[in-house]
């Protein structure tokens, strides 16, 4: 990095007591401020860095140390910065003077030893700011005027303090050698240690993460992983190249094995979708083969019901029709037989009433023909049968003898 000359502006209000940060919002600066000046002085043998304390004894800011390259003189002014109590303003409140801060520490960079070399100043917010947006803006084209650039950290009581410190960061914002911006505003979400989000800032890992954040969209945040030796884990190859190199070949091993588990994922995830949709075909055809089947035996059912209705009806035509036909024919021989039933119990009259053009049932009886036609209809009879003759024969002998006794019998009457 550039030889530079940096001013650090520590917020020692009330309300750096405050615990949204781990352990308090004090400690959570000053170990940023560690950070911070650890960085600045190892990037450079010649850049110094210097420390106030924006609430001093006295009203208004308090210089602990001019700019200096002496690192135990800053660690000890940055751990014995006490909380106090600021003034209070016009409106009767307490509030920090960050105006007068940012102008004592302007006063001190342009009184530093070495004057080659850039100028910074980085300021820890943690209370309210009071100040109106015309002095702030004011502020920073001063700041912009001396060829200062500034970065502020906010660490709390963000909703009220960004918009202002957003306006004062923009007024005091210019444009380096590279082209990139030299102010920057980075907020510090509670519960994040303020350390963790400048090492990926472009306070601590320079252009290379403005230029991430200027991706990003910006402002503050949480960069992890972003510092400017990315690809070596954080570490600068010219002071451990062994190191660098050991962390540069296992971040690779270690993307390669996300890559390939990310593709077995994915295939699996391929597989599992075309086994799914496979099984959801199979399911869906055999659903539709049993529900042909069960309509086509449906249909084989209804057929053969109609069938056997059918063939039921016919039947039943069928048996209707010759029950009639059976009971004629019964019924005429029944009236065959009993026509000659009547005609044979039929007594004779002896007062002449048969003429000569009647025949009676006794001289039917006499004829041959009739007895013969009469006994081959009777079944179980043969009218051949010489017994059958002989007694036709005696009975008509016997008919004669007494129809000739009768005759007699008239005559002599």
């Amino acid at each position: 990095m550039v030889l530079e000359s940096c001013m650090i502006l520590l917020d020692n209000s009330e309300f750096m007591r405050n615990g949204d940060y781990i352990p308090s919002r004090l400690e959570a600066q000053h170990d940023a401020a560690n950070l911070l000046v650890g960085t600045k002085t190892q990037s450079n043998p010649e850049s110094t860095v210097g420390v106030i304390a924006m609430t001093g004894e006295v009203d208004g800011a308090e210089l602990l140390i001019s700019p200096t390259d002496d690192m135990g003189k800053i660690l000890t002014a940055l751990h014995g910065i006490p909380i106090r109590s600021p003034a209070a303003n016009n409106n009767n409140k307490t509030t920090t003077d960050i105006i007068g801060a940012i102008q004592v520490a302007s006063l001190a960079l342009k009184h530093r030893r070495n004057k080659n070399g850039s100028q910074r100043v980085v300021v820890f917010l943690g209370s309210p700011l009071a100040n109106d947006v015309r002095v702030l803006q004011k502020c920073g084209r001063q700041l912009k005027k001396n060829n200062i650039a500034l970065d502020l950290v906010c660490l709390g009581e963000l909703e009220e303090n960004e918009p202002l410190a957003q306006e004062l960061v923009n007024a005091a914002n210019g444009v380096g050698d590279s082209g990139e911006r030299t102010c920057h505003l980075v907020t510090v979400p509670a519960g994040v240690l303020p350390s963790d989000v400048l090492v990926g800032s472009p306070i601590v890992a320079g252009s290379a993460a403005a230029a991430a954040m200027a991706v990003g969209g910006a402002g503050g945040g949480d960069f992890p992983g972003a510092a400017s030796f990315a690809e070596y884990g954080g570490v600068d190859p010219n002071m451990d190249p062994e190191l660098a190199m050991a962390l540069r070949v296992s971040m690779e091993e270690e993307r390669a094995r996300q890559e390939r588990l990310a593709a077995e994922r994915a295939a699996a995830t391929e597989e599992s979708k075309t086994t799914s949709t496979t099984e959801q075909g199979e399911e869906l055809a055999q659903e539709d083969t049993a529900g042909a089947a069960a309509m086509e035996e449906e249909d084989d059912e209804d057929a053969l019901l109609q069938q056997a209705l059918a063939m039921s009806m016919q039947e039943h035509t069928a048996t209707t029709t010759a029950a009639p036909a059976e009971t004629m024919e019964m019924d005429d021989e029944e009236d065959a037989e009993m026509q000659m039933a009547l005609q044979m119990s039929m007594p004779s009259f002896s007062s002449g009433a048969n003429t000569e053009g009647q025949t009676t049932p006794q001289q039917r009886f006499q004829d041959p023909e009739f007895v013969n036609q009469l006994l081959s209809s009777m079944p179980g009879v043969d009218p051949n049968d010489p017994d059958f003759q002989q007694a036709l024969q005696a009975l008509q002998r016997g008919e004669n003898k007494d129809q000739k006794k009768d005759n007699d019998a008239k005559k002599d009457g």
